[in-house]
């Protein structure tokens, strides 16, 4: 699903997101190395807003790389379902999008198991887009979970599975909205694990966004 919506990428293009949660969550959340490497990854990990594509196969960008310095992927599981669906957007139109989304099994260094998940809506244009997002941090703000921003059109909040802390990264990037969940064993301690959490959610983040874009399809000069 492909929609020019030229006019809101403009505005949009500036907009850096999963560089700025590297640098967000490294440094403003109290998880930076103090080595002077987070503006280096900042800046490989920069993406500019773009165009997606649905894939039937969302765990791939998530192979081949570490999820975390340390961490292995395990068992994976792609739930995309092909069909589109149809979202409530603003002044009663109804954008259609197309949902794909990873579950994954995750080791860490000392073979506790942790889990990550990722869901990518991809909608026929940006607008529709950003006023999913927009919904979602109103409706967390609502409910008190935060959100910790990161950036105009990205955000974090802390997450809980049945007593597991995890940590939820969400973000607007041109016609995708993309939802990075990961969870630590039972027994952590959110104190203890957010460094790892954050790191893990983030190159999930980044690999998945960047699985998904078109590199051939227009983008905005920066």
């Amino acid at each position: 699903m492909r929609g020019s919506g030229s006019a809101a990428l403009r505005r949009a293009r500036s907009a850096t997101l999963i560089g700025l949660a590297v640098a967000a969550s490294a440094g403003c959340s109290g998880g930076g190395d103090g080595d002077g490497r987070t503006g280096e990854a900042a800046e490989r990990t920069a993406r500019p807003p773009g165009t997606h594509s649905w894939t039937s196969r969302p765990c791939e960008p998530l192979a081949g790389a570490e999820p975390a310095e340390g961490f292995t992927l395990g068992s994976t599981t792609g739930p995309a379902s092909p069909d589109a669906r149809e979202d409530i957007g603003e002044n009663g139109a109804r954008p259609l999008y197309r949902r794909t989304g990873c579950l994954a099994d995750l080791k860490a260094p000392d073979g506790t198991l942790w889990k990550l998940s990722t869901t990518a809506s991809v909608y026929e244009d940006t607008e529709p887009a950003r006023h999913a997002y927009r919904v979602k941090e109103d409706l967390d703000r609502a409910h008190g979970r935060g959100p910790e921003k990161v950036h105009d059109a990205a955000y974090a909040i802390p997450a809980d599975e049945q007593g597991r802390p995890g940590r939820t990264l969400l973000l607007w990037n041109g016609d995708l909205v993309l939802t990075v969940s990961a969870y630590a064993p039972h027994g952590s301690t959110e104190h203890d694990v957010r460094k790892a959490l954050d790191r893990i959610v983030v190159n999930a983040a980044r690999r998945s966004e960047d699985g998904l874009r078109d590199h051939d399809a227009y983008s905005p000069a920066s």
